[in-house]
């Protein structure tokens, strides 16, 4: 005959401390490695869990953009422009909110020498933990000043996350706001020789690329020396030097010229 069973009782069913903290170190080993996880997805340069995403440009023009994070400082600016204009190059210069504000004739010297400004956020806080409010936030006041400064018929499509750092809620916040993340495929050494800086740039630098340098504090002495050579050795290998929305706007032109051919045979 079946032997019946007793229900355990409501002692016999209560965790002990031991299975309590084994429980609790499960659940904080599953939420560490959902964070790590996350953050080496962030740190991904040509992905992004939510697009979108543009870290390179695939196109048959010798071409490639130059990029420059931070500021604008005078020191930075003062150094880049005269280069730029010597070579023929254009740029996109990626300035923080807050510092723009306070130097706002800077970002105008930009725009009147040919380049584009883009979103490099308002503080260039780290963005690990932050409240969608804080992101767009950070977005929208940036924004609103980049538009002071800009040509009237130029709208802001490009936000660069401050360190490359993609997190989800900071990547909704710059969808939200209609602009694209912009990282790069080549991105300046870490060294203090100006010839080896250009040198490793231009070696990986191929049509389509975007280019990372940081020429504007006082810390960055080597890009500022370097940018010339920069700027020498693309040219030697027959690449013209503009900004990256130029880069983007050449390549879907000529993607949609062939479709055009296509459809036309």
């Amino acid at each position: 005959m079946p032997t019946d069973h007793a229900e355990p009782g409501p002692a016999a069913r209560r965790k002990t401390p031991a299975q309590r903290l084994r429980g609790w170190l499960i659940l904080a080993a599953i939420l560490a490695a959902s964070a790590f996880g996350l953050h080496q997805i962030s740190k991904l340069r040509c992905f992004a869990l939510l697009g979108p995403l543009v870290c390179k440009v695939e196109t048959v023009r010798p071409e490639v953009a130059l990029s420059f994070d931070d500021g604008p400082t005078a020191e930075g600016v003062e150094a880049v422009l005269p280069v730029l204009r010597a070579h023929g190059a254009r740029a996109t210069f990626f300035l923080i909110g807050r510092e723009l504000e306070q130097r706002p004739e800077l970002g105008r010297r930009i725009v009147e020498a040919g380049h584009e400004v883009a979103n490099h956020s308002w503080s260039h806080q780290r963005m690990l933990l932050r409240s969608q409010g804080f992101y767009k936030k950070e977005l929208q006041a940036t924004e609103n000043l980049l538009d002071k400064v800009r040509e009237e018929d130029e709208p802001g499509l490009l936000f660069r996350p401050p360190y490359g750092k993609k997190l989800p809620g900071l990547a909704l916040a710059a969808r939200e706001n209609g602009l694209i993340m912009v990282t790069w495929n080549v991105e300046e050494p870490t060294t203090t020789d100006p010839a080896a800086y250009a040198r490793q740039i231009v070696s990986q630098a191929k049509p389509g690329s975007i280019i990372l340098m940081h020429p504007m504090y006082a810390a960055n002495a080597t890009a500022r020396a370097a940018l010339p050579l920069v700027l020498q050795g693309l040219q030697a290998k027959g690449l013209r030097v503009t900004t990256v929305t130029e880069l983007m706007d050449g390549a879907r032109a000529d993607a949609e010229a062939k479709a055009r051919a296509k459809a036309e045979r």
